[in-house]
């Protein structure tokens, strides 16, 4: 068997999706560091394989696969079990609504080229995109936390691609210091998907190179 590959940068919530999505999958694969702060990204070498220059890009089965949901789909059809998505068409697309309220939605205004162009083309100061960036998280939790179970995970018992979604998302808000009161549900959610091993590892700093 080829080995797998994971084109990662250990802060990239992007790359975090894909990490617990194989962990979860118990797949064995080695991460190589793509150092966006540096422009790895931009290396004519990357682009050749991955013509947006994004990470995660995972390299399997003798292809070379980017955009995390579309890699945890793919990963769900080489080894279905655990499901990520589900087969039922209405909880499939409950499911993909609340993980594309924050891959969609979200994380896209909120990443690192977007902050750089924010600040650099805006000529805006830290306090201001890191405004910027609350804003959106805080926005899209609200709808989020009413669309959150209860009881339970957005995959019910099992973790489901929302909760994968969920969980670097989260981390992103901790890290910009977004206030988590208004959203007890993700709260809650969020503290019981961590203390599972497949997100604990696949958590930045525990990836983090030295």
């Amino acid at each position: 068997m080829n080995e797998i590959l994971l084109f990662d940068f250990w802060r990239s919530s992007a790359c975090y999706r894909v990490r617990i999505a194989l962990n979860l999958k118990a797949i064995v694969y080695r991460s190589v560091f793509v150092d966006l702060v540096e422009g790895g990204h931009r290396n004519p070498e990357y682009l050749a394989r991955n013509a947006q220059g994004f990470v995660p890009m995972l390299h399997i089965d003798g292809q070379d696969l980017t955009q995390s949901l579309s890699i945890i789909e793919y990963l769900d059809s080489h080894q279905p079990e655990p499901r990520l998505i589900s087969a039922d068409p209405v909880k499939r697309a409950k499911a993909m609504a609340a993980a594309l309220a924050i891959a969609a939605d979200i994380h896209p205004l909120n990443n690192l080229r977007v902050l750089k162009y924010v600040k650099t083309e805006f000529q805006q100061d830290s306090e201001t995109v890191d405004n910027w960036y609350r804003h959106w998280i805080t926005q899209g939790f609200t709808a989020l936390e009413r669309m959150a179970p209860e009881y339970g995970l957005f995959g019910g018992e099992t973790p489901n691609i929302a909760d994968i979604c969920l969980v670097p998302q989260m981390y992103n808000a901790r890290r910009f210091e977004t206030k988590l009161e208004a959203f007890p549900k993700l709260v809650r959610i969020d503290a019981q998907l961590r203390a599972i091993d497949a997100f604990a590892n696949a958590a930045p700093e525990a990836v983090k190179p030295a």
